[in-house]
């Protein structure tokens, strides 16, 4: 039987990332051979990991990663079955090994296949199975591409990359901010005229089904009946709805005395509420028609515009 050293534990441990036991036992078993104890405890990581293949993997590291030229970016989540594994140095650092990795490929697939320390990322993860013991997996990948990139991180859970034109002197400032607004808000597309008619119409009835019920047990109750919106997007409030919103509140004004005189500076407020208070699915989902978190007197797009700038998309990943 070989000669276990010391300082032979340590090189797989260092390769490996395995613990001294571990190694070890692995060096001992394969008396003395490097490459064969490697691939001891690449068997291992694999039984470890047919064993938890069913387990939940809702904790992890999201990592964002952007190139120089601030022209593409990737966010990666590298998931694993609880917050302490998250939360140590070595697994943040193989998060980020794997999203170096990652930077040139465009899917999970070939995020799998690509070469990580001489073995390719899905052996590396099925490796580290058997080190941590917990199931390990590539949550959530995205790539984005756009004239200027640019990212946050929240908390190392959330990540999101949003990307403008270069027109701006503040691009970095507002792709920081926009993309904190992403990681908050989570928006899933950028402006209200992305939905489709079909979408918006079954929005609409979805929501007011929901209302509808709820203000029958309000009513059962005795508590203040809900509004039903008329509508939920501004896709929704055409030309012809403003006009009759408008005839509305002239009628108001009228019997309430008010002189008409003074009519054009009370009714653009009340068309702007009015608007306000039909867009729920827009400040729900759609980027730009967010209230700004900064600023909530602002909608994003008027807090970009204000910036000189202009969003052309977003990526958003989160461990779920």
């Amino acid at each position: 039987m070989a000669k276990i050293t010391a300082a032979e534990v340590g090189k797989l441990r260092n390769t490996t990332g395995a613990g001294m036991m571990d190694c070890k036992k692995a060096l001992v078993e394969a008396d003395g051979d490097f490459d064969k104890a490697i691939d001891i405890l690449r068997k291992k990581g694999q039984k470890v990991a047919a064993k938890r293949a069913d387990r939940d993997s809702s904790e992890g590291v999201v990592v964002a990663k952007i190139n120089d030229e601030n022209t593409r970016g990737i966010l990666l989540s590298l998931n694993c079955e609880t917050d302490f594994v998250a939360k140590n140095d070595t697994y943040v650092e193989l998060a980020n090994k794997v999203a170096d990795v990652a930077f040139t490929c465009n899917t999970i697939e070939e995020v799998l296949e690509a070469d990580l320390d001489g073995m390719t990322v899905g052996e590396k993860l099925i490796e580290q199975t058997g080190v941590i013991g917990e199931k390990l997996e590539i949550g959530g990948f995205e790539v984005f591409e756009a004239p200027f990139v640019g990212g946050y991180v929240h908390g190392g859970k959330i990540g999101a990359l949003t990307g403008l034109t270069t027109e701006s002197d503040n691009k970095e400032e507002v792709a920081k901010s926009v993309s904190m607004q992403v990681a908050s808000m989570g928006a899933t597309t950028l402006s209200y005229k992305d939905f489709s008619p079909e979408f918006v119409k079954s929005e609409t009835e979805a929501r007011i089904a929901v209302i509808e019920k709820d203000n029958i047990e309000r009513g059962r109750l005795g508590k203040p009946l809900k509004n039903i919106p008329l509508f939920i997007s501004r896709s929704q409030v055409t030309d012809a709805a403003l006009a009759t919103a408008k005839a509305d509140y002239e009628a108001e004004l009228k019997a309430e005395g008010k002189p008409e005189a003074i009519w054009d500076k009370i009714i653009p407020g009340k068309l702007e509420r009015f608007i306000s208070d039909n867009v729920s699915l827009d400040k729900e989902l759609a980027l730009l028609d967010q209230d700004f978190i900064m600023d909530d007197k602002k909608t994003v797009a008027q807090y970009v515009e204000s910036k000189g700038a202009d969003v052309v998309g977003f990526k958003r990943v989160s461990i779920a």
